[in-house]
């Protein structure tokens, strides 16, 4: 597939948030959508297409958004060169993510791909003795074939993939894996899991039967690192030392040294995130695209990689393994969340696993600007002149 070319996004250097230039730039998102972004332009969203995502609507809350970008990846789907809307109110973060957008692009596409689907949900049921829990153990395991029959008649996309049963004492752990097509597919997964547990609790004698009983929905945990949930993705790339000093006043062995140290004060944290920034760059996205944003607290887990290649060049990579995303469904399909998944080019069947590869890029990109941003020492003054905290910036 042809690479997309996309245009530099429209600045001035007189006033960036004048009417003028802030309509050109919508205009640009217009041509990469194919289509009028009206809500993106301030049209107010009808009151009805709230029903179903919120009780007692007072009205509609206003976020700015910005574009990160241009952007080169080697998605699933080919090389994609995007540009990336970010909701947010922290003044510098897009031009962070734009920075480390240009110094990864020096090098040719950032290559990123979903290494593997699956939504785990995890029932406990409760028994008399452990004797009780291995044998429901045993009729679980033997009941992978009918349930994934009984999830396929629940859903059109749900899929039962894989089940574990995991006796813990007296309590039996269902690791339920779903594959949800291009939706979270939350909803449908624990519909599904309510559904096969309260079944095999009624034919095993369970005294209790609980959904969520291990629960690692919106909570960061060490599952989510070493097992994934949802896409889990990786994202690397080679970034030219003579890019690196241009564009972000380091050199590769800079970066090397600063992530090590960073190992040593995650070691010591305890952490499940080995990443830098991520849940500033996936919020914004999240925001911008009508992504649950509580699914920040699973998607930020990851890991973070610097080293210098043979030729010495930095080769950088973000491993992302619990990416929790949809572009069906959710929130995804209405307002300025539809409009900015249109402007990625990934709304709809078939663009979930591309919307996690950029997501991917877009962390690995956001990471290595500000990681750059520290060892050069110039991360207070960007905040300081391009931040909130201005008092001149307005109320």
């Amino acid at each position: 597939m042809a690479e997309d070319p996309a245009p530099r996004i429209p600045r001035t250097g007189l006033d960036d948030h004048a009417p003028g230039i802030v309509a050109e730039r919508l205009r640009l998102c217009e041509r990469l959508a194919g289509r009028p972004l009206p809500f993106l332009g301030g049209t107010p969203v009808p009151p009805g297409a709230a029903r179903g995502k919120v009780e007692n609507l007072i009205g509609f809350a206003q976020v700015p958004v910005g574009l990160a970008g241009p952007f080169s990846v080697d998605t699933s789907a080919g090389v994609r060169t995007v540009l990336v809307p970010m909701a947010t109110t922290e003044g510098a973060l897009v031009a962070s993510h734009s920075r480390g957008m240009k110094a990864l692009s020096a090098g040719g596409p950032v290559r990123a791909r979903v290494l593997r689907e699956g939504l785990t949900q995890c029932p406990v049921l409760v028994y008399r003795r452990a004797a009780d829990a291995e044998r429901a153990a045993a009729a679980a395991e033997a009941s992978l074939a009918p349930w994934r029959e009984r999830v396929a008649a629940l859903s059109r996309h749900g899929r039962l993939e894989s089940l574990r049963a995991q006796v813990v004492g007296r309590r039996l752990v269902l690791a339920l894996a779903f594959t949800t097509g291009d939706a979270i597919g939350i909803n449908m997964a624990a519909r599904a899991a309510d559904e096969l547990a309260s079944d095999l609790a009624a034919r095993t004698g369970a005294l209790e039967c609980y959904v969520h009983g291990e629960d690692v929905e919106k909570r960061a945990n060490a599952r989510a690192l070493s097992e994934g949930r949802g896409r889990s993705v990786v994202a690397d790339a080679r970034v030219p030392r003579a890019a690196l000093r241009e564009v972000l006043r380091v050199a590769p062995e800079d970066l090397v040294r600063i992530q090590r140290t960073y190992a040593v004060g995650f070691a010591r944290l305890g952490t499940h995130n080995h990443l830098v920034q991520a849940a500033n760059g996936l919020a914004a996205v999240f925001l911008a695209c009508g992504q649950d944003l509580a699914y920040v607290a699973e998607s930020a887990v990851g890991l973070l990689d610097f080293d210098v290649d043979e030729q010495g060049d930095l080769h950088a990579s973000a491993t992302l393994p619990a990416l929790l995303v949809g572009t069906v469904g959710g929130g995804s399909n209405q307002g300025t969340a539809a409009e900015c998944l249109d402007v990625l080019g990934v709304r709809g069947d078939g663009g979930a696993n591309v919307f996690a590869e950029l997501l991917a890029a877009t962390v690995l990109a956001g990471d290595l600007s500000l990681m750059a941003s520290f060892c050069a020492g110039d991360f207070v003054e960007a905040h300081e002149r391009l931040g909130r905290n201005r008092p001149e910036a307005g109320p």
